[in-house]
């Protein structure tokens, strides 16, 4: 599973933050293990193999509420399904 946050609701812009959990054992990603994003975009992951499998709801911004950075916005969920040897 692969969590993306982009600048804005927009596939194409810039990944500010993310997560990765690999359900197939295989590989152990920590928070903070990365300096660099897996993907520059979240198009980047899609071309990728990744499938888009949730994203933010659009929600206005209230007045005076455009720099609060207590949460990031734009989150979007993608899976990649691999084989694994049983």
């Amino acid at each position: 599973m692969l969590v993306l946050y982009l600048e804005s609701s927009a596939l194409d812009t810039r990944v500010v933050a993310w997560a990765h959990y690999d359900g197939t054992g295989q590989a152990r990603h920590m928070s903070g293990d990365q300096d660099d994003p897996p993907y520059k975009t979240g198009l980047h992951a899609l071309k990728d193999g990744w499938r888009l499998i949730q994203a933010s709801p659009l929600v206005s911004h209230t007045p005076g509420a455009e720099f609060r950075t207590d949460y990031l916005k734009y989150e979007f969920f993608f899976e990649k399904l691999v084989e694994t040897q049983s």
